[in-house]
C-alpha cells in the first residue's frame, strides 16, 4: 500500500489531463475504500441531491446535471450542470474515475447548503466496494447513496411483490453491501447501497421516502431528465 502522499498525488492525477494508468487507478480505488464512512451522523438530512452522466460519445463530452431538494417534501431548490472533457477511458467498475470530476465539479456550483448525495449508480455494491456513490461521497465527505437500477454485483433472494419489500446483497463473503428494494407494487426492484457517511437503513429509507409513487427515486428521475435536455443540447 503506497503512503498517504503517494495518495494524494494520486488523487491529484485524477483531475488532471494524464489521469492514472488503469491499474494504478485499481489500487487508488482499493485504498480509497477503506476511507468510506458506513454509519450515519446525528445530523438531519434536510436537503438531498439527485445527480447523473449522461456520455457525448462522439464529441467525448462528459454532461451531469444536478438537482437539489429541500427533504423530505421534495421541493426543488435548484439546478447546476457541467460540460466535462472525458480524459478517463470507460473500463467497467472504474466509472467514479470517469465521471467523479465531472459530478465534483457540478457540486461545488450548488448555491444552497446539501446535506445527502444519491446517485444514479452503485456504491458499497461493487466488485471492489467503490462504485460511483462512494467514489463521490468519500471525495466530498458527505453522506451518499447509490440507488441503481440493475445489480451490478452480489446475490439477493427474491423479493415480495409489495412496495417496501427488500432483500440484501450479500457479497463473495456473504457480507451485506446493499439491497434489492420494491419501491412500488409489482414493479422491478431498485438496488441501494451505502456511498458514504450513512447506514444502509437510511439509505432505504430515504430512496422509499423518495419514490412517489415511480420506481426510480425523485431526485435521480428528474437528475436523468435533465441531463437528457443537456445532452441534446450540448451533442445534437
Amino acid at each position: 500500500m503506497s503512503s498517504s502522499n503517494d495518495l494524494v498525488k494520486d488523487l491529484g492525477a485524477l483531475y488532471s489531463e494524464k489521469p492514472p494508468p488503469v491499474k494504478k487507478a485499481f489500487r487508488i480505488q482499493e485504498e480509497l475504500s477503506l476511507k468510506v464512512v458506513k454509519t450515519s451522523g446525528p445530523k438531519r438530512v434536510r436537503t438531498i441531491a439527485g445527480v447523473d452522466i449522461a456520455i457525448c460519445v462522439k464529441e467525448k463530452k462528459l454532461v451531469c446535471g444536478m438537482i437539489l431538494f429541500s427533504y423530505p417534501e421534495l421541493e426543488e431548490i435548484e439546478r447546476v450542470w457541467t460540460v466535462s472533457d472525458e480524459v478517463f477511458p470507460y473500463v467497467p467498475g472504474l466509472l467514479g474515475f470517469r465521471e467523479a470530476p465531472c459530478v465534483i465539479r457540478t457540486f461545488d456550483k450548488l448555491r444552497e447548503h446539501c446535506d445527502m448525495i444519491m446517485v444514479d449508480g452503485h456504491g458499497l455494491a461493487h466488485p471492489r466496494g467503490f462504485g460511483l456513490a462512494c467514489h463521490v461521497g468519500v471525495l466530498l465527505d458527505i453522506p451518499a447513496i447509490g440507488v441503481a437500477k440493475k445489480c451490478l454485483y452480489g446475490t439477493f433472494s427474491e423479493l415480495g411483490p409489495k412496495k417496501g419489500e427488500r432483500e440484501l446483497i450479500r457479497g463473495k463473503n456473504r457480507e451485506v453491501i446493499g439491497a434489492a428494494l420494491r419501491t412500488r407494487d409489482g414493479v422491478k426492484p431498485v438496488f441501494v447501497s451505502i456511498g458514504n457517511r450513512t447506514d444502509l437503513y437510511t439509505a432505504i429509507v430515504v430512496a422509499l421516502e423518495c419514490s412517489r409513487g415511480l420506481r426510480i427515486p425523485e431526485p435521480t428521475r428528474l437528475a436523468d431528465k435533465y441531463v437528457g435536455l443537456l445532452k441534446r443540447e450540448v451533442c445534437g
